[in-house]
């Protein structure tokens, strides 16, 4: 139940958006009145910058405008990146601006060398970055501090580029999503002989001249082939967003193919239900690598991520398990749950959708139901969400639990969109479920005589 005070505040939120005034309130009373009420957390906890901090940066933001968004804190990007730079030169490494180049080459043998004396720092960095993690490390090894340095400020200034870049489309922030995504690749690239794992950039044809772009995660040195999940972003989320922290679960013996949703940055073509199509075809490239077992093939989504995952576990039976974290399904597309959306992201939903009014916007959303799939889902699937969900409608994930025949729901009291707060939690269940439904191998013949002998 909302407050009255909440309530308030929605309406004034949306009557800003019907009638198109957002941006001249913000350039009054700053932005973030009109943004997600998770949008610190989401990117203080990737970053490990202090809250305080972010906030007093965001409260300095008084215009959605492609440049001054943009350009705000794309500023700050840039001076992580020259303390980067400054740590880099006494390692006697590359300048920080090359890395963040996505025309520039990199050595990245020689950058992980350089670097993985504090890998750490990126691999077990997990949901919610403790900002204090890096000044504990170099007290601990103070001969790996230029290098805990430089790692940790090219990954808070991958980070303030994502927010620079958020929600995507227009050519400043696009160009933001291209340098965060370079600095997402670089690194894990460089650094994953040292996390013992495998990374590569795939990119998979899925037709009418459209791409994914992901990044496969899979063991190192497996004499088998390996179980592996699908996970997807949502709305305005980027690959590097699940794929770092996921990193610190690295040792699940689980390959990972980390994509963007269709319709979002790299995308040309729009968000509709035809874009199952899409991941039916990332399906495909995962069953034909032969690294990874077909049988035992799962996915992962959260927030709009979560409604593919949800659709892809009733439509699609080579998927043994699933995982819908925040996901949209049914009442989240209805005009009760639109009362409070802010007008950047109405106009981000048109732009994914194609949509050229609030009505046809509307029109396009409610074809998105997945209600009469529930029952088609006969595969394990694990639905987590808060219990006060300001961007999806929880009962959503109520639902999708209650009627899927093997459906767990982990629902967290008093908790956001994707219950955020409870994030090292569910992190470890959803490692749990996987492992639970994609058993790290199978016995052989010979194995399981033995086990019948004894």
């Amino acid at each position: 139940m909302r407050s009255l005070p909440e309530l308030g505040k929605q309406v004034m939120v949306s009557a800003r958006a019907l009638t198109h005034t957002t941006e001249r309130v913000a350039q009054r009373a700053g932005v973030a009145p009109f943004l997600p009420r998770l949008f610190a957390d989401r990117f203080t906890y990737l970053g490990g910058i202090p809250i305080e901090e972010f906030r007093a940066q965001l409260a300095g933001c008084r215009s959605f405008d492609d440049a001054r968004w943009a350009g705000h804190w794309e500023g700050f990007a840039d001076e992580h990146l020259a303390l980067a730079d400054a740590a880099l030169l006494r390692l006697d490494g590359p300048r920080a601006e090359r890395l963040a180049d996505p025309n520039a080459t990199v050595d990245l043998r020689e950058l992980g060398e350089l670097l993985a004396p504090a890998v750490t720092i990126l691999a077990d960095r997990g949901t919610v970055a403790d900002p204090a993690a890096v000044a504990r490390f170099c007290a601990e090894h103070p001969e790996a501090t230029d290098a805990a340095i430089a790692l940790d400020e090219l990954i808070k200034a991958l980070v303030y580029e994502f927010v620079a870049a958020w929600p995507g489309w227009t050519p400043r922030r696009l160009r933001a999503y291209e340098r965060s995504h370079r600095l997402c690749e670089v690194l894990t690239l460089a650094l994953a002989p040292a996390m013992g794992v495998t990374i590569e950039v795939v990119r998979i044809p899925v037709g009418d001249g459209e791409q994914v772009r992901g990044m496969l995660v899979l063991p190192a040195g497996s004499a088998t082939p390996a179980p592996a999940a699908l996970v997807t972003t949502g709305l305005e989320g980027t690959i590097a967003e699940l794929l770092i922290p996921m990193l610190t679960q690295r040792d699940s013996g689980i390959g990972l193919l980390v994509m963007e949703m269709p319709g979002t940055y790299s995308y040309r073509r729009p968000l509709s239900a035809a874009s199952q199509q899409v991941y039916t075809k990332v399906i495909d490239f995962l069953a034909a690598e032969p690294r990874i077992d077909a049988d035992r093939i799962g996915m992962v989504g959260f927030s709009f991520g979560g409604y593919w995952s949800t659709r892809m576990a009733a439509v699609d039976d080579r998927l043994k398990v699933a995982v819908s974290n925040g996901p949209l399904a049914h009442r989240s597309f209805g005009g009760r749950n639109s009362i409070g959306l802010p007008e950047i992201m109405v106009s981000t939903l048109a732009a994914t959708t194609g949509a050229r009014s609030s009505l046809e916007l509307s029109g396009k959303l409610a074809k998105l139901s997945l209600a009469q799939h529930y029952r088609d889902i006969t595969i394990p699937i694990l639905v987590i969400n808060g219990t006060h969900d300001t961007l999806a409608a929880t009962q959503d994930s109520i639902d999708i639990a209650a009627h899927a025949p093997h459906g767990v729901l982990a629902l967290y009291a008093g908790d956001d969109h994707c219950a955020m707060g409870h994030a090292p939690l569910w992190s470890e269940l959803t490692t749990q479920f996987l492992r639970e439904h994609l058993p790290a191998s199978s016995p052989t013949v010979e194995s399981e005589a033995k086990v019948t002998n004894r």
